[in-house]
């Protein structure tokens, strides 16, 4: 049974009303796949294994939205089950979660996401990232922040087994 609970909503100033969202993946890294980040690629000996492309940027910034919203997470809306989505590309499934949050009056105010893994480099990509991304989240340049990381070596992503990402997203409705 579904939860319902009314309550009336703080609103900001100017009566905006906000929201923020977290969202965070994980895949594995494999040979003989593309590593796709950040609706790009990367060139690398491995690519992340998944259902789509196994874009985690893209996957944990659709989460954040999401979640931001009071949506369910991703894998409600583009299963691993549907054929549908088999190799898709995460653009599109961004491009679909925009969506669903725009109907409910909601418009991305700013993601901060952070990229985890050994290699390769990813600050010079960042850059062409962005301009992949802004288009389609409607922000402004400073509006998104794309950083990365390692994990010093530790555990499967210091391993180079994986690669994860974690997404914080910001919504306002007027």
């Amino acid at each position: 049974m579904p939860l319902k609970h009314k309550t009336k909503e703080k609103s900001l100033t100017n009566n905006m009303q906000f929201r923020v969202g977290l969202g965070y993946d994980v895949h594995q890294l494999v040979e003989g796949r593309k590593l796709i980040l950040g609706g790009i690629e990367i060139p690398h000996e491995k690519g992340a294994l998944g259902h789509s492309d196994a874009d985690v940027l893209l996957h944990a910034i659709c989460d954040a939205i999401l979640g931001a919203a009071g949506k369910k997470d991703i894998g409600y809306y583009f299963p691993n089950t549907s054929n549908e989505f088999k190799d898709a590309d995460s653009k599109i499934l961004l491009e679909h979660v925009i969506k669903i949050v725009e109907e409910d009056g909601w418009k991305v105010n700013n993601v901060d996401a952070t990229l985890v893994l050994e290699k390769p480099k990813i600050n010079p990509h960042i850059e062409k990232m962005k301009e992949a991304l802004l288009p389609l989240l409607k922000v402004e340049v400073d509006a998104l922040a794309i950083k990365a990381t390692t994990s010093e070596m530790l555990g499967f992503v210091g391993n180079e087994l994986g690669v994860q990402a974690h997404a914080v997203a910001s919504l306002v409705k007027e």
